[in-house]
């Protein structure tokens, strides 16, 4: 896990890779309250049955559930000291480039395009996050995340 302990120190790290984060294994339980919660409940998620006999042989995870991840991959790969809040702030750019089948083990790789101050001493960052599955060549998802941390 990586620690800056103030919002200052994050500048000179854009342009670099910044911290990757734990691996997290993708359940067909968390497939289908993905479902509930959002109401896309097409069979390649849900209909286990179907699924195996579907384009991709098993239930694959759906592209939002997967870019949902973002702040877990965020939280296990670096903390930031001195800081009280943090908030998504959007998205530019989003692929899903590859299946997620459920049980997928997920990570995300962080690298740091930009850093800029904000009001209230915060500073706002852009952020590329690419999200690997373990055993794959090719990324399932890369996505650039705005976030805005404030001491």
């Amino acid at each position: 896990m990586k620690t800056f302990n103030t919002l200052d120190e994050l500048p000179a790290c854009v342009g670099q890779e910044v911290a990757v984060s734990d691996w997290l294994t993708v359940t067909q339980e968390q497939i289908n309250l993905f479902a509930q919660a959002t109401g896309d409940h097409q069979w390649i998620h849900v209909d286990v049955e179907k699924a195996k006999a579907g384009p991709f042989g098993a239930p694959i995870a759906h592209g939002f559930l997967t870019l949902s991840l973002i702040p877990k991959f965020f939280e296990t790969s670096f903390r930031i000291e001195n800081s009280r809040m943090g908030v998504n702030y959007g998205l530019n750019r989003v692929r899903f480039t590859a299946p997620v089948p459920v049980g997928s083990r997920l990570r995300g790789r962080m690298k740091l395009l930009e850093c800029k101050p904000i009001e209230a001493n915060g500073m706002q960052m852009t952020w590329e996050v690419t999200v690997e599955r373990e055993g794959s060549d090719r990324p399932v998802c890369i996505a650039e995340s705005l976030s805005r941390r404030y001491p």
